[in-house]
């Protein structure tokens, strides 16, 4: 079913390309006027995707060069937001990074809505798996998904056998990782090994309270976080991760120790496949000997349940190359940049049967058994779910966060803060 809820055909002309209709459909038809596409981005240099995506592009339109916007992985969110609430025309495609991004872009009316570009391109919503409808805010769409991630765990096959530690399994607790993560710490200075990293994102530590399906990051009780910070600080206190503190105060980014082969386990989304696969053929990760298993579980629930995420391209309602931009998302969001993604070892929104095969299959990607099921998501939950507050939410539990894990307030007292906070979210 094509999506006819969103409205009618575009019909428009801007410099270097055409928007013809015909018969209810567009068709582009392209000029040879040179246009230049500004894509906010992050990790430029660091995520595989980006490069074989703009040349395959360029290909079929050789009249369109590319601009990368890296903002940074950091502040993107808010890096972007800033821009295009400015009224910048400077950027044409917009990276949508996360659910609170995509919700406050939306209703800032900074980017644009799809509607009637769907209905005309007939662009189908069934094979993107219900994402579309996860991106749907009251009955309009503002961006394409072209990633949907899901939360793994990366080990680092050498630290485990220099402390002669059986590998991580695809039905591992959390309580077995934390065993394990103080199991493999060890040495000091630059010889120092961490048993694992939880990055400083707030997910790293709150993710595991949502894998029993009981709770959201939106409902406004936090109650339920009590035992994942407590064991955070627990791991932070003996040495098994590296010090939150000093993770954010140096800015380090979480591929670094993993790359510079000092932390046995790291659990990070499946967008990190293709960059270390990428970094271990160019020599700059010396993680070489790798694997991945399921994302660790609570106790009393199914392995391979975990949380999920998905990355959009949308369109800056003030872009001067707006029918460029639509088509170039409309491109890498579809079959054609779907291949091209999956290609790099990342996974696509768009899942055929042969996805994982075909990153399974990519040389680098670890050849055991357990790597290769471990890309065989079971049940997955939104890391946030769609909700006009989103952005406000994310604010208050981030600002909460970085308190607990820095010592400066006590887990109940910030856990009543979180709750307090987003109850008077209006």
């Amino acid at each position: 079913m094509y999506l006819e809820k969103f409205g009618g055909a575009i019909r428009a002309t801007v410099a270097g390309f055409g928007l013809v209709t015909a018969m209810g459909s567009t068709a582009l038809a392209q000029s040879s006027e040179p246009v230049t596409l500004k894509w906010a981005l992050w990790d430029w240099d660091k995520v595989a995707y980006y490069k074989p995506l703009i040349e395959a592009y360029q290909a079929k339109h050789p009249n369109v060069k590319f601009e990368p916007v890296d903002l940074g992985s950091q502040d993107y969110t808010q890096m972007i937001s800033t821009q295009l609430t400015g009224g910048s025309k400077d950027i044409d495609v917009v990276t949508i990074k996360d659910v609170p991004g995509y919700a406050t872009l939306a209703k800032a009316g900074t980017i644009s809505e799809l509607g009637s570009f769907l209905t005309a391109q007939k662009i189908e919503a069934g094979p993107y798996g219900g994402l579309i409808e996860a991106l749907t805010i009251d009955g309009k769409i503002y961006a394409l998904p072209f990633r949907s991630d899901f939360w793994i765990l990366y080990y680092n096959k050498d630290i485990f056998d220099k402390a002669g530690v059986p590998y991580p399994t695809n039905d591992m607790t959390w309580k077995q990782f934390d065993q394990i993560a103080e199991k493999l710490k060890g040495g000091f200075g630059s010889n120092k090994t961490y048993g694992a990293l939880l990055h400083t994102w707030r997910s790293t530590v709150q993710l595991p309270g949502i894998q029993d399906g009981k709770h959201t990051l939106v409902e406004g009780d936090y109650a339920f976080l009590k035992p994942w910070y407590e064991r955070a600080l627990t791991l932070q206190k003996s040495g098994a991760i590296p010090s939150y503190a000093s993770l954010k105060t140096s800015n380090t980014h979480y591929s670094a120790l993993f790359f510079n082969g000092t932390v046995g386990m790291l659990p990070m989304g499946t967008w990190f496949i293709g960059t270390q696969i990428a970094k271990v053929q160019s020599g700059e990760s010396k993680a070489k000997n790798w694997g991945i298993v399921k994302f660790p579980h609570p106790e009393g629930v199914e392995a391979g349940t975990t949380a999920a995420q998905l990355a959009g391209l949308a369109v800056n309602n003030n872009s001067t190359h707006k029918d460029v931009a639509l088509d170039f998302i409309k491109f890498a969001s579809g079959p054609e940049g779907a291949k091209i993604v999956a290609d790099t070892g990342t996974l696509p929104a768009i899942r055929t049967d042969d996805v994982a095969a075909k990153i399974t299959g990519l040389s680098g990607f670890p050849q055991d058994s357990a790597s290769k099921e471990a890309l065989k998501s079971g049940k997955s939950y939104l890391e946030m779910a769609v909700s006009p507050n989103a952005a406000k939410i994310e604010v208050v539990l981030n600002r909460v966060h970085d308190s607990i894990m820095t010592d400066n307030t006590p887990i109940d007292a910030g856990l009543k803060d979180m709750t307090d906070g987003v109850k008077a979210i209006k």
